[in-house]
């Protein structure tokens, strides 16, 4: 996978654990970040995925193995920008004041910003689109918000590769889906390698370029979000229950006597079936005992049902129950 990428950062059988525990979470792993691609790092809860971040990050010790970074800076620094899930300590500091930190390792004895600093910086806010809060203080950002200004402080730190634990945690969904889209779109935009932990396994599947799935055997399983979902990974690791990862739906009990042959095409079609085999219908191909089709015209939906016409869902279920 990626061999025609560069390969910004490779892990030769590292081994990631507790400080002072000889059992490690993780061994031999052989890992590989390259430019332009979003990584999504995923596993049960407690597995050690925050501990890899770290340990790839260079704040905590590995056990064993080695972690190699292809980048031209210098200083670690300088070549991966973190973004963890500690609390902000200074919650009176402005957005502004914030950012500017991701230059930190730049700067000399004085801590002084120069002109191109200050460029960074501002193309740093631009990039996440948050110039309209960059006076506000971080007590009073929103959740989703502050997760905003931390990646653009990641920014500014101009590092080839940066790493997130849990960039969504605790986020309402508009908000874990601008996150994910915009961390996407950073990778391609500019050729970091960007790796998050995650639970967000509906939007991981669909903005990942690659994915790190950790095994049962402390070991990590990597590939396509697709490759994944077909080869039985997904399903092994997470062992879902009623949950059909290939249809991306919940497995529904038929408990209804009578079968739906359904009609229809996209949007409607899709949410139809949804309605219909949540309250226990099963839908059928060919010579179901009731046959319901839909008709759209103007962005109106009609469902017909032998004589009947119905505005709505509710309103066609309601002749199907009696």
């Amino acid at each position: 996978m990626s061999s025609w990428k560069e390969a910004l950062l490779e892990t030769k059988d590292l081994s990631v654990g507790y400080t002072g525990q000889s059992i490690p979470l993780f061994e031999k792993l052989n890992l590989t970040l390259y430019a332009g691609e979003l990584v999504c790092f995923m596993g049960p809860n407690g597995i050690g995925k925050s501990t890899l971040i770290r340990t790839i990050a260079g704040l905590q010790k590995r056990i064993d193995g080695s972690i190699y970074i292809h980048a031209n800076n210098s200083g670690l620094q300088q070549q991966i920008a973190v973004v963890l899930t500690d609390k902000v300590t200074t919650p009176a500091m402005t957005v502004y004041e914030l950012v500017t930190f991701g230059r930190y390792p730049y700067l000399n004895w004085n801590v002084s910003l120069q002109k191109d600093d200050i460029r960074i910086i501002d193309e740093a806010i631009d990039q996440v689109n948050i110039r309209n809060i960059i006076s506000k203080k971080l007590y009073q950002l929103s959740d989703g918000q502050l997760q905003m200004v931390m990646i653009a402080r990641a920014l500014a730190q101009t590092t080839p590769i940066i790493l997130l634990d849990e960039p969504t945690a605790h986020l309402d969904l508009n908000n874990r889906v601008e996150i994910m889209r915009m961390l996407r779109n950073l990778a391609r935009k500019t050729g970091k390698a960007i790796l998050i932990s995650t639970h967000e396994l509906d939007l991981a599947l669909q903005t990942a370029d690659y994915i790190w799935l950790a095994g049962h055997q402390k070991n990590i399983i990597t590939g396509i979000p697709e490759d994944l979902v077909l080869n039985g990974s997904f399903d092994d690791i997470f062992r879902f229950k009623g949950f059909d990862l290939k249809t991306g739906k919940v497995k529904h009990d038929v408990n209804r006597s009578r079968t739906i042959q359904l009609n229809g095409s996209g949007s409607e079609y899709l949410w139809t079936k949804n309605a219909l085999e949540r309250n226990g219908f099963q839908i059928v191909a060919h010579n179901g005992d009731a046959t319901v089709s839909i008709e759209t015209n103007n962005k109106a939906c009609v469902w017909i049902a032998g004589d009947n016409r119905y505005t709505s869902l509710q309103g066609l279920l309601k002749y199907l129950f009696d």
